[in-house]
């Protein structure tokens, strides 16, 4: 299987790659099924190809025709040459990534590379910022990133070993000296994972457990993360070093990784306190045998003898104060080798953790120990440097703690009130709590946060679902205990929508003894609340209902204890699927603004959590672009991000893109913070005319919108019919049901199924749907207001942010492919009816974003993008118009598990060739 050349010169090595990968899946073909199995594979993308350049009908009916003759075995062996022949083009454009990297490092007349921290730092130097300004900058600076489990990783964990083993002989054919023994040697060590990958089920079995999720979460720190967090901040320190010679720079560890996998309540029955607590228990495992293996290598490297060396005599105290308290058998075997006889104390210890009184309790014991060694070994070092390997470890320590990742908690706002409700109800203060108006539960809430007496009987029958709740927050407490307090920080509420929410869930936490208040009227509270606004009713509500919560003596209190700083979670995909994806982006937008003006006010500091996934239609994109279009106020403060589903293996399954990723990230973040980045909002204005402008187009894009998902009655039918909905459920690729609740109601499915669906069948219109029609109706009603688009576009980050992502969408989204899916509506005058409401509305789309950026074609400005999309396109229609027939045959016949397997086969392969699912 082979691809168009292409005459950039660049991408020279990019095509040679995909060439040698797609002759090696040809001769696999061969092997397996003939050459007849190769002609047919080349017969059907040829055939695509050609009806792309030229779609008449005589190519049309061949290619439908060669479709509907394919047979078992041959048909599951097509789908499956196309979507592999994808995965080998993922891991060489990922592996040429790497390459660009390397070349600008390697050429001095490049300049540094965009997005890198080198370039950041070059530009703080550029502005004449000094020390004090950059380190105040750095002290407040922070971004985390929160891996979750949401069902939208289509390729199994073997598939991505397989993958990263590919990646890894890749890149070794980049080396420069490599003999003609050696080069033949990793190529046939390709050829045979490339037939290896042919030769393993891409498909799950079963649907994965949470502790599965939970392992596959780990796999990531393990292989990439704990390694690659420390480098990004030690980077910045040389790179600050560099630029400003002789001062004392301290990077603080501003950029962390947390976890919802293990904690994720949210419509999950699976996640239970026990699975909780089996999540922080192998977390901590992992984080302490990390620690264990770095710690082995720096014992062989500290050979340093107390006859050649001197130690300082803090050192030296210690070890004779430790030392005797290990077994019999663990103390060092040689006296004079005094820093062999510390870390010999230290792994002992570390190895003792949570097992025995002689193990670390706390991961700043562990870090003391270290910094003991560092301090003396610095007395007789030449150059610090020397010590990076140790002074890497003490970071790692820092960064990771005894709990790996923090663990946040969420629920469903409803399920906290059931539990608050019944609590109340069995002492009598309120028979029921939940009919209650919003100001008499404020009034009921506060009461009881304000007595120090607990609410909760120790032997009461309560309700299991009660029972449940009240031993969420008790496992909290206990982890606190067991792990530190950093082990579990935050407690999210899905679907908040009034200030009560969060009152019920201190009042929870009060029953556990995680809020107390004392009789002295102190109040301890060990655990953030944070809201989580998801529904475009709930964004605009958001100012009112924080409001609400900072003019509360009871909340300020609480606040007061966690640096008077408020977490804020904002739902991308919820908003979306309600509102469309302008609408949704444009609340998200103006709540960050008004709910950042209104803390001012209060004096309380914000974090923003981005709850974002990986495709277009749920606010995905490269993390640095994520960063740059929010409102620039707000990045001084703290970011929070989710990296979902396919993002964990798209940008942290190979280490150096782990790391070019985060660069981008942190780089970004650093020179937004301070006013210097060109790309941010730094240096523009926002002009009323143009948030004016957006609420214009927001409001009859939202009106569009709703016309079609909520206004026609077909919609509904129009959508699991022409999407293969139902199939995608049978994918085994998350712990979580696909729906809130067992019900066919729109507002019970969520938005991941409903992203993923839509991009199945190549509609994608929750990514763009409605936007065309705000923006045309914009430009309509004056001659003027098409230069204001342009100037926004020009000026306005968040605005050319949103236009790109819709140029994205339209250019993954393909009428002419999608057309095809009409076939599956038992009505079809229903279905072309939609299709062509739809069809206009992406012309309309199309039309109107040319107009906006003056280009000739969409994804003019990214041509690489375009490109790859281009040559991706004929690989990938064979796996939809396949995806329609065998759709169309499982839902006539009852025996149909080998069907269902080809149809899985075809949603992987699309999924990997639209590097989306959900």
């Amino acid at each position: 299987m082979t691809t168009v050349k292409n005459a950039n010169d660049h991408t020279t090595p990019l095509r040679r790659d995909i060439h040698a990968l797609g002759n090696m899946l040809g001769d696999i073909l061969v092997h397996h099924g003939g050459e007849e199995l190769l002609n047919k594979v080349e017969t059907i993308r040829q055939l695509t190809k050609d009806l792309r350049k030229n779609p008449d009908t005589s190519t049309y009916n061949q290619l439908k025709n060669e479709i509907q003759n394919l047979e078992p075995p041959m048909r599951s062996q097509v789908i499956r040459a196309f979507s592999i022949y994808f995965h080998l083009v993922n891991i060489a454009e990922q592996n040429h990534r790497i390459r660009r990297r390397r070349e600008y490092q390697l050429r001095e007349d490049h300049g540094a590379q965009p997005f890198s921290l080198e370039s950041a730092v070059q530009n703080l130097k550029k502005n004449d910022f000094s020390k004090g300004a950059i380190q105040e900058v750095l002290d407040k600076l922070s971004l985390e990133l929160i891996i979750t489990a949401h069902p939208t990783e289509a390729t199994k964990r073997t598939v991505l070993e397989i993958q990263k083993r590919i990646a890894t002989l890749l890149k070794k054919l980049d080396h420069p000296q490599l003999t003609k023994s050696e080069r033949e040697s990793i190529q046939d060590s390709l050829q045979n994972e490339v037939t290896v990958l042919w030769q393993t089920d891409e498909l799950r079995e079963r649907k994965p457990t949470v502790m599965d999720e939970v392992r596959n979460g780990l796999y990531y720190f393990d292989e990439t993360l704990f390694d690659v967090l420390p480098d990004i901040h030690q980077e910045l320190e040389a790179r600050l070093e560099d630029h400003y010679p002789g001062e004392d720079w301290n990077v603080p560890n501003f950029l962390r990784f947390g976890s919802w996998i293990g904690g994720d309540r949210d419509g999950n029955p699976n996640v239970t306190p026990d699975i909780t607590w089996q999540t922080l228990q192998k977390q901590r495992k992992l984080v302490l045998k990390k620690y264990d293996a770095v710690l082995v290598e720096l014992m062989k490297r500290f050979s340093h003898s107390s006859t050649q060396v001197t130690v300082t005599d803090e050192l030296k105290n210690a070890i004779e104060k430790e030392e005797p308290m290990l077994p019999k058998g663990k103390k060092w075997r040689v006296d004079r080798e005094i820093y062999r006889r510390k870390f010999a104390i230290i792994l002992e210890r570390l190895r003792q953790v949570g097992k025995s009184d002689i193990g670390y309790g706390y991961a700043d014991e562990l870090i003391e120990d270290l910094r003991q060694i560092r301090d003396s070994a610095q007395t007789h070092q030449p150059n610090k440097r020397e010590l990076k390997k140790l002074r890497k470890l003490i970071r790692q320590v820092e960064l990771f703690g005894f709990h790996l990742a923090t663990l946040d908690i969420r629920n469903h706002s409803g399920e906290h009130e059931s539990a608050v409700s019944e609590l109340l109800q069995k002492v009598g203060i309120v028979k029921d709590y939940a009919t209650l108006e919003e100001k008499d539960k404020l009034e009921v809430l506060q009461e009881v946060l304000k007595d120090p007496r607990p609410i909760s009987l120790l032997n009461e029958d309560y309700s299991e679902e009660t029972q449940k709740m009240l031993n969420v927050f008790q496992m909290i407490r206990k982890a606190h205990k067991e792990f530190g307090e950093r082990s579990i920080e935050v407690y999210l509420i899905s679907m908040t929508e009034s200030a009560s929410d969060l009152l019920e869930v201190l009042v929870l936490a009060k029953e556990a003894g995680i809020y107390r208040l004392h009789a002295d009227g102190t109040v301890e509270s060990n655990l953030n609340v944070a809201p989580l606004l998801e529904t475009v009713d709930d964004l605009v509500a958001g100012p009112d209902i924080l409001k609400t919560l900072f003019e509360m003596d009871v909340y300020s209190k609480h606040l007061d204890k966690h640096g008077n700083h408020q977490e804020i979670m904002l739902g991308y995909s919820d908003g979306s699927k309600d509102g469309g994806t302008l609408t949704a982006n444009w609340r998200l937008y103006k709540a960050q603004q008004e709910i950042h003006d209104m803390a001012h006010e209060y004096n309380v500091g914000l974090k923003f959590f981005h709850g974002r996934g990986g495709s277009l239609g749920r606010g995905g994109g490269p993390l640095n672009r994520s960063l740059l279009s929010q409102p620039v106020e707000t990045l001084g403060e703290g970011v929070k991000i989710t990296e979902q589903g396919e993002v964990l293996s798209s940008r942290y399954l190979l280490r150096d893109i782990a790391y070019r990723s985060l660069e981008q990230g942190a780089s970004t973040l650093l020179e937004g913070a301070m006013n210097i980045s060109k790309e941010s909002e730094q240096g523009h204005h926002r002009e009323e005319l143009w948030e004016q402008a957006l609420e214009d187009i927001s409001e009859v894009s939202l009106k569009k919108y709703q016309s079609l998902v909520f206004g026609d009655s077909d919609f509904l039918t129009y959508f699991n019919e022409a999407t293969p909905l139902q199939e995608i459920s049978e994918l085994n690729i998350g712990s979580r049901p696909m729906k809130r609740k067992d019900s066919s109601k729109f507002e019970n499915l969520r938005a991941i199924p409903w992203v993923f669906a839509w991009t199945q069948n190549r509609q994608l219109i929750p990514a763009w749907y409605a936007a065309g029609t705000g923006l045309a109706s914009y430009v309509e009603n004056s001659e003027d207001n098409l230069a204001v688009l342009k100037q926004m576009y020009e000026n306005w980050p968040f605005f050319r942010s949103t236009i790109n992502n819709l140029q994205m969408a339209l250019t993954k989204a393909d009428i002419q492919t999608a057309k095809e899916y009409k076939a599956l509506v038992n009505d079809q005058e229903l279905g072309e009816r939609i299709f062509q409401n739809i069809v206009e509305e992406y012309d309309r789309t199309k039309d109107i974003l040319l107009q906006i950026t003056g280009d000739a074609e969409l994804l003019d400005h990214q041509p690489t993008i375009k490109e790859s999309v281009r040559l991706r396109n004929p690989y990938v229609d064979p796996l939809n118009f396949l995806q329609v027939e065998l759709i169309k045959e499982l839902r006539q016949v009852d025996d149909h598990e080998d069907i269902l397997t080809e149809v899985l086969l075809t949603i992987s392969g699309i999924a990997a060739g639209l590097r989306n699912t959900g």
